[in-house]
This record gives C-alpha cells, structure tokens and sequence, in this order.
C-alpha cells in the first residue's frame, strides 16, 4: 500500500516540520530525544512558543485559538512534533478540561480559563481516579454537597499526575449519591489547588520519579459558579474527555523515533565481536516491531480517514490499545539491547555506561502505565467488543 500526501498536505508537513525543529529551544529538544525528565519551566517555555505560533490547540473552537486543520493535519501536527522531539502541549490543558470546558461551560467559564488553558498559565490536573475507583470510574466516592453558594467537597483522588505542579484541578465528585445509576449522579468541579482542605502527597514509581500524587480533600469549599455544565452530567463529560485523550495515546511518531534510536545503539553494541544488528534474531524483531508499527500507522490514518464529524471515532480505543502495547514493546526492546548495562539505572555522570543505557529501564519501568492510563487496556477491548464488533 502506497500513501503519498497531496502536494497542499506535503506543504503543510514541511512547515510544521521546519517550526518544530527552528523555533524551540535545542535544549529542550534534546532533554526529550535523551528521554531525560522535561521540567517544569521547559514544559511551560514550549506551549508558550506553540501557543504564540497557534500551534497549541488547533482542535479548540476557532474563536479559543482552533485553527480548523483537517483531521488529517492534526496529525501530521502531532507526529512531526513527536519526531521533532517536542513535548506535546500539556494533555490536562490542551485535550482534556479545555475541550470540555469549550464544549460545556458557559460564556464566563470560557473566558476565565481557556485563554490561560492554551498558554498553560493556569496548569491544570486531573482529579479521576481514586483508591477504589481506577478502571471502574463510575463508583467514585469523593462527596461534593451544596451549602449555599458553595459546593463543600470531601473525599481523595490518587495517581493525579504531576499534581505537584498544578494551580487548579478538575474533578469527578458525587453530587447524588442517591441516583439510580452511579452514573447519573457525578458532576464536574474544577477548583484551586491552594484551596483550604486541599493536600498532596507524592507516590514514589518504580522508576524513582515522582510523577503521580495523592490528594485529599477535607472540606473544602468550592463556589457553585466552578461547576461546568450541568449538576449530575459529569459522567458524560468524562466520556467526551477520555475519548478526546484517547485520539492522541497512539504515539507513532515518538515510537518510530525510538526504534530508530534502538536500531542506532544495536549497530554500536556488540555480542562476541558482532553488532547486534546483524543477529538474525535481533533483526527480525526489530523488523517486526516495525511491521506492527506501520499497520498501526494506517490505522491511525483511517481513524483520521473517518473522523471529520470532529467527534472521536470508536476506533481511537484500537489505538489506544495497540499504541501503548507497542510503546512498551519498543522500551524492552532498548533495555535488552543495553544488557547488562541496563541494571545502571541510577549511574552517575562519571559512569562508563552510555547514558542511553542508564535511562533504558527507568524508562521500561515508566511506561508499564501505558496500558493502564486513560482507560485500562482491558476496558479498551471491551469498548471495541461492543462499539466496534458488535458483541
């Protein structure tokens, strides 16, 4: 199967290509492509830089800083900034609260927060799941109850992804414990971080990083004003945010990158005096993984294909799926071409091991999420039993 960009699209891929490669700083370009923790400040630097070129959330409504690409161009956009080595506008601002506070909040909202959404003034994280409420979202337990002009929200959240960070949260809260179905009785909250009632703690992963939070709520007061949409319609906004996050989950352009790396430190490394490369059966993997890597290439473009109603397509589950499998496919792949020197996680710089090798299993060990966030992968084969097969 041949697939040749019209001449219009081809342009557009070359634009976004020089932007990305010319207009943010190397540094930071080069603390992704290292696969090294991007910081705060750089985070903040580059959506400032993509905001102020209109590259920050072309999938907003025109009128919040959309530019009415083409499915198509949203993901040459999405791709050659991954092969750039350019961290993605933050996920929590770009595709989760602000297309739903565009599509759901009123006037004022609008106004309040998506300007300061896009330019990541406000950093935004999400108060989903809980302790006993990961996958089976629906039997959350945080309580918000109405107290006049305020909302007075009690409970915890836990996983809240670089909560450390964050100047507000949007939250899942139970407004009718009452109501027939779990679902029903759910809205969505979004409140300061530095809000009395409000603490964090910090989870330690396995990789040594402190990515993820905990947070408690005790009391807190919330103004009635801060609920977007409609009270007990939370459930249905979530729907629409975890079908936005899925469209972006299936990173080609970072996998392809990766392999590409991988394919480089085999050529360097070597078993009994023979690159790794020329072994037949690290080749073959590495052939395979590529095969696989392609097949999920297409899909991604025929879900783009069918995609221009502007709502996410029940396939961006398949991608979801295979996506992340794939990402944490490509992580093993570099651990076990480091060998031996994949144990030197925590190395120094003075350290004789390469420093691609000192990163592979912190990085293994990372993306064992992959396949958990943004709805577990077993959910996501439920979805495509149902919405996509008809079982």
């Amino acid at each position: 199967m041949q697939l040749e960009l019209s001449p219009e699209d081809q342009t557009f891929r070359d634009e976004m290509r020089l932007f990305f490669t010319t207009k943010v700083p190397q540094s930071i370009r080069d603390t992704v492509a290292a696969r090294h923790e991007v910081k705060k400040d750089q985070l903040v630097e580059t959506q400032r830089i993509l905001n102020d070129a209109g590259l920050a959330v072309p999938h907003w409504p025109a009128e919040w800083g959309g530019r009415g690409w083409t499915p198509l161009q949203r993901h040459i956009w999405h791709e050659e900034m991954q092969l750039a080595c350019v961290p993605a506008p933050l996920a929590f601002n770009a595709t989760m609260v602000g297309p739903v506070i565009a599509a759901f909040g009123n006037e004022e909202q609008k106004k309040r927060f998506l300007p300061a959404t896009a330019n990541l003034d406000i950093w935004w994280c999400q108060g989903f799941s809980e302790p006993e409420a990961g996958s089976d979202l629906a039997s959350l337990r945080t309580t918000a109850v109405r107290d006049g002009d305020d909302w007075i929200v009690n409970g915890q959240k836990t996983w809240t992804t670089l909560g450390q960070h964050a100047d507000w949260i949007f939250c899942l809260v139970r407004t009718d414990p009452g109501a027939a179905k779990r679902q029903r009785g759910i809205s969505f909250l979004v409140f300061p971080m530095d809000s009395p009632g409000v603490s964090l703690r910090p989870i330690e992963l396995i990789d040594g990083g402190h990515e993820v939070n905990e947070v408690f709520f005790t009391d807190v007061r919330v103004p009635a004003e801060n609920l977007i949409g409609e009270e007990n319609k939370g459930w249905d906004y979530a729907k629409f945010l975890l079908g936005n996050e899925r469209v972006g989950v299936a990173p080609v352009g970072w996998t392809k990158r990766l392999i590409a790396q991988a394919k480089q430190h085999a050529a360097e490394v070597t078993s009994d005096g023979v690159p790794l490369l020329e072994d037949p059966r690290m080749a073959a993997r590495i052939a395979e993984l590529e095969n696989d890597l392609l097949a999920l290439e297409l899909t991604a473009l025929r879900v783009v294909a069918n995609s221009t109603d502007g709502k996410p397509h029940p396939a961006s589950s398949v991608l979801k799926l295979r996506g992340t499998e794939l990402q944490q496919a490509a992580t093993e792949l570099v651990v076990d071409i480091a060998g031996p020197d994949s144990v030197a996680s925590f190395a120094g710089e003075g350290s004789d091991v390469p420093d691609w090798a000192r990163v592979a299993t912190p990085s293994y060990l990372n993306f064992r999420k992959a396949s958990i966030y943004g709805g577990s992968n077993e959910v996501q084969r439920t979805i495509i039993a149902g919405s996509i097969l008809g079982l």
